[in-house]
This record gives structure tokens, sequence and C-alpha cells, in this order.
């Protein structure tokens, strides 16, 4: 694994895209700070740029340096959640303009993945997780499922297993600095 993460962090650096398994189902990443990396997942993918993109945090320090108020509420729901969780939160900081939603919004999770923690705590930064797919496209349960435009239009391809044998995308709960709870995706 240890070679796997080091090749790709090589890529991440130099604003690169990988594909690489996660929590959920296979995703597309690049460093989160970096607005032409992120330009390059959304062409990949054939993506409006005005639909916002998840990113992948190691931990909750990691998460406090990029959102500048964490509702305190968020650690209840990531302490209990039973599958992969993903937080859409207000007024996002240090990120890729291109990457934060219209309404001043950032979708992030941390994923309970081997291979993403060690990724993350390395690179130092967040990292975008999109699916692998075409928009509009499904999404890919399997890496055998991946479109050869996105195996294609990657950088780097981790050569890993995934973790994950029920593939499917994470819950999406957004919480706003106002208190307001509402549920995206189950």
């Amino acid at each position: 694994m240890q070679s796997q993460i080091e090749k790709a962090l090589d890529v991440l650096k130099q604003g690169g895209l990988i594909l690489y398994p996660t929590d959920t189902v296979w995703g597309i990443g690049c460093d989160a700070t970096n607005a032409n990396a992120v330009r390059k997942v959304y062409q990949l993918k054939q993506r409006d740029d005005s639909k916002a993109l998840i990113c992948l945090v190691n931990n909750y320090s990691m998460l406090e340096r990029y959102v500048d108020n964490v509702p305190k509420i968020a650690y209840t729901i990531l302490d209990i959640a039973v599958q992969p969780t993903t937080v859409i939160y207000d007024a996002p900081a240090g990120i890729a303009e291109n990457l934060v939603a219209e309404d001043n919004t950032l979708a992030i999770r941390i994923p309970d993945h081997q291979f993403c923690q060690k990724l993350i705590k390395y690179f130092g930064k967040p990292i975008v997780s999109t699916s692998a797919n075409i928009a509009g496209q499904p999404t890919p349960k399997s890496f055998k499922e991946i479109d050869d435009a996105i195996l294609k239009g990657v950088d780097y391809v981790v050569n890993l297993q995934s973790e994950n044998k029920n593939a499917k995308p994470s819950t999406i709960i957004k919480l706003s600095n106002s208190g307001e709870v509402k549920i995206i995706r189950e």
C-alpha cells in the first residue's frame, strides 16, 4: 500500500487526477485546494461546475481547518453514523473556489478507509472525492464498471482492491450554521 500512496501523492502534488478506492465507491480525486486540478475533474466527468463535489479530510482537526464554524451537532452525527456520511457545511475556507457551491457550502466526509486515511494524512490537505463516472451515467459499483474514458482521463490509477464490498454513495446531510439539518441523500 505504501508504494501506491507515494505514487498517488506525487500525482496530487503535481495537480493531477487519481482514481482510487474509498469507503464508498471508486473515486476521482485531486488536490481540493488547487482550482486547476478541480477544473480537470469537472472536465473529465463532463459535469457542470455549478454542481459541487465532495472532498475528504482525515479527521476533525483537518475538518476544522477548512470549515469556519463546524456545528456541534456535526460531531454527534458523525460519531453515531453507521454508514459513510458526508456533511455539507457553511462557509468553507482555504478550498479551491470552484469546489465551493454557489450557496457557499462544501460537502466533506471523513472516510473510514485505511488507504484514504493515510493518503490524506501524508498529503496534509483535503482531496476531492467524486464517483468515477461521466455525469449522468450510473455510479460504478466495482472497478470493472468504470468507463474507459475515466480510466484514460486520470493521471494515476491506484492499484488496490476496494475494501468496500457493498459499494454505494454516502449519505449526505446538510447542516447550516443557523441550526437547520436536512437529509439530502440517504
